[in-house]
């Protein structure tokens, strides 16, 4: 009898522990093997409440549900970039544009920053081969003449998509930013020789950013830029 009792508590307490690696694996969630990169501008806001809340964050489906019924809306009305938005969330239905353009926002004051700082390891992982070639040459033109950049963004006035479309596996989004800036170019001696810092100027941009949608990658990633100068 002792012998019995004892085969039924050794049961018992492997259920519980069974039970326990159980819970904590869907509180600490598992290993994807992206640890270490950096982090998605287009996903901050959701790495914030990931460090602060052992959360499982579910679907909106109250946002989902107004964004599927604008589109709707607005299709009737023939609209390039409606149709472009509406292709883009058949592919990927976890898109939303309001969380794009939010990551948007802070993608070009983190390129803008990186640009100005000659940082190319980080222009690299937020741009194309093809843009961040362009980037690092201007980079290091200004590092050979021996002049400095200095930029702040005091203010971003307006983000708005201004395209989008879908061709084959590639998300394609155009965002048209208006910004303030203060752009300063310092010489060897710190002396300013272009920019005047007491007046902010007002520039705008269209960067385009893309996406391979069957990608696990989530970032999207700068593929052109282009201003009204």
């Amino acid at each position: 009898m002792g012998n019995g009792f004892q085969f039924l508590d050794i049961i018992f307490f492997a259920l519980i522990a069974a039970f326990l690696v159980l819970r904590l694996r869907s509180v600490l969630g598992r290993r994807d093997g992206h640890a270490g990169k950096p982090r998605d501008p287009f996903n901050l806001q959701r790495d914030a409440e990931a460090d602060n809340e052992n959360v499982v964050q579910l679907p909106d489906r109250e946002k989902s549900g107004a964004f599927e019924e604008m589109l709707e809306a607005d299709a009737e009305a023939d609209d390039p970039l409606t149709t472009g938005l509406m292709q883009i969330r058949r592919a990927d239905r976890a898109f939303d544009p309001e969380e794009f353009l939010v990551g948007a926002r802070t993608a070009f004051e983190m390129i803008v920053s990186a640009f100005a700082a000659g940082d190319k390891e980080a222009l690299e992982a937020m741009l194309s081969p093809d843009v961040y070639g362009n980037f690092a040459a201007e980079i290091d033109k200004r590092a050979a003449a021996g002049e400095t950049l200095e930029t702040v963004i005091s203010a971003i006035r307006a983000s708005e998509m201004v395209e989008a479309y879908m061709e084959g596996r590639m998300a394609t989004i155009t965002v048209k930013f208006v910004s303030d800036q203060t752009n300063l170019v310092r010489d060897t001696s710190g002396k300013i020789i272009s920019g005047d810092p007491r007046e902010a100027e007002e520039v705008t941009d269209f960067w385009t950013f893309a996406r391979d949608i069957r990608s696990r990658d989530p970032n999207w990633i700068l593929v052109a830029t282009g201003s009204l100068d």
